[in-house]
């Protein structure tokens, strides 16, 4: 059997084919491996089917909206259909609204945009920096950052506690993840929904974590917004979703100001210019719209849809299951996590390992397994210095260590540990094997340490030029 051969061999437990599967790496031992992609949480590969629906479509790639020719025509129809499919898949309303955007960052930063003036946010430390940073960007907007819950209760009193507790008494704002990019554990996402609603406020989902691991129905969830990006749905083409309520959309300016978002332009007799915006999704989504991203995300909805989402579901649990329990039988590695052992979570977790640096244990994942993992903070650095009790003094910076492997290195015993942590993390690609090579990889390099030297060069940990 060929190499290629094995390597898709390797795959078929996994139940949706994605790019990438076959891909062969160098280690710096000698030979080749397949790459086992584990960092489905940063960006996910792309499924097949999204590969090759945007292929077919690509020749009869068009301008949209304003076009006469066929192309335009066809073009204009599948972004609006696209539209509705995500609509569908998300469990829309008639009344809501589907703005494509470039990312979960950029459909956050664009309900930011258009908040009421003197809106009140509410926000958990615990947030990515997607979802913790846009609201300060307005002056007139006032924030209040909650502390990290150690469990699903306390995270809806918490929140309980500040709405009764603002004033004045206005508009306001909760947004909270669905699921953690840090520790994988799903927050009580209708639980909150039902607090804010009843103290007047709305909320927004951050589904960047949520939507490629479990279904999300903005009705069922009872949320006013669903936030995601298509990067992590298995739709690499840089696009991103802010489905929900159109009331706040329709009352505020255009997030980008330009063609496509204006109904009408004329000038004025005193030399300025009146314009007519748009009140449908157009009205953010100025300029030449990502019609491929827009599809591709669609494409990846409706497979994802086919495919069964309870059947995916479970069987992430079962690589999840597998996952931890290898992990367990490793005392050095410590899990994190905010809500315990038996909170639900989707596939992703986050750990450090006793005497390691985590950015030159990901290292050596990679170059001497194959393996590729997340190091860092994980843009959500609030978080992980909770989870790993240090200090906001305390050195580290998203994905860069501050000292060389060797130095400072992660330890529960005393002394400064080096403020970084490992992630992994699977999805709908991640065949069995991959899962079985990480934890055999894990206890191999804590039993016998890395085969290979390293080095922190450009502020990341590589391999050096000679083996250990």
């Amino acid at each position: 059997m060929s190499v290629s051969a094995v390597a898709a061999d390797r795959s078929v437990c996994a139940p949706l084919p994605v790019l990438g599967r076959d891909v062969l790496v160098p280690l710096v031992t000698g030979g080749e491996v397949d790459y086992a992609a584990l960092d489905y949480a940063a960006s996910a590969p792309a499924l097949q089917r999204v590969w090759d629906d945007v292929a077919a479509y690509a020749p009869y790639y068009g301008s949209v909206h304003r076009g006469a020719g066929y192309l335009s025509q066809l073009s204009t129809d599948l972004f609006e259909n696209s539209r509705r499919t995500i609509e569908k898949f998300l469990g829309c309303g008639a009344d809501d609204q589907v703005v494509f955007t470039r990312s979960t960052t950029d459909s956050l930063n664009l309900l930011a945009s258009v908040l009421p003036q003197d809106t009140r946010v509410f926000v958990f430390e615990t947030e990515h920096h997607a979802s913790l940073l846009p609201w300060e960007q307005r002056v007139d907007t006032t924030v209040t950052y909650l502390d990290a819950p150690r469990t699903p209760r306390q995270a809806v009193d918490t929140l309980e506690k500040a709405l009764a507790e603002r004033d004045p008494y206005g508009p306001a704002l909760v947004c909270v993840t669905g699921a953690s990019n840090v520790t994988g554990e799903l927050w009580p996402v209708r639980e909150l929904a039902a607090a804010a609603h009843a103290h007047g406020a709305r909320i927004v989902l951050d589904a960047a974590q949520l939507v490629p691991h479990h279904p999300v129905d903005i009705a069922e969830l009872d949320v006013d917004w669903v936030a995601f990006s298509g990067h992590k749905l298995y739709a690499p083409f840089g696009a991103g979703v802010l489905a929900g309520r159109a009331d706040w959309l329709q009352a505020a300016d255009p997030y980008l100001a330009g063609g496509g978002a204006s109904r009408k332009v004329s000038r004025r007799t005193d030399g300025g210019v009146d314009v007519e915006w748009h009140t449908t999704a157009a009205r953010h989504e100025a300029g030449s719209p990502n019609v491929i991203g827009a599809y591709a995300i669609a494409s990846a909805c409706q497979a994802l849809t086919e495919a069964g989402f309870d059947d995916l579901v479970a069987r992430e649990q079962d690589l999840i299951t597998r996952l931890r329990a290898g992990l367990a039988e490793v005392p050095e590695v410590n899990v994190l996590s905010l809500f315990g052992d038996d909170a639900a979570r989707v596939g992703v977790l986050s750990f450090i390992v006793e005497g390691w640096n985590s950015s030159h244990f990901a290292a050596a994942l990679s170059a001497e397994y194959g393996i590729g993992v997340r190091d860092g903070l994980f843009c959500a650095h609030p978080l992980v210095r909770t989870l790993l009790g240090s200090a906001p003094q305390d050195p580290g910076e998203c994905g860069a260590p501050d000292a060389a492997p060797g130095e400072l290195p992660q330890t529960s015993s005393g002394g400064t540990p080096t403020l970084n942590a490992i992630r992994v993390s699977v999805g709908v690609g991640t065949p069995d094997e991959h899962v079985d090579r990480f934890v055999h990889a894990v206890k191999e390099l804590v039993t016998n340490g890395a085969r290979w030297n390293y080095h922190t060069e450009d502020g990341r940990c590589v391999p050096a030029r000679s083996a250990v």
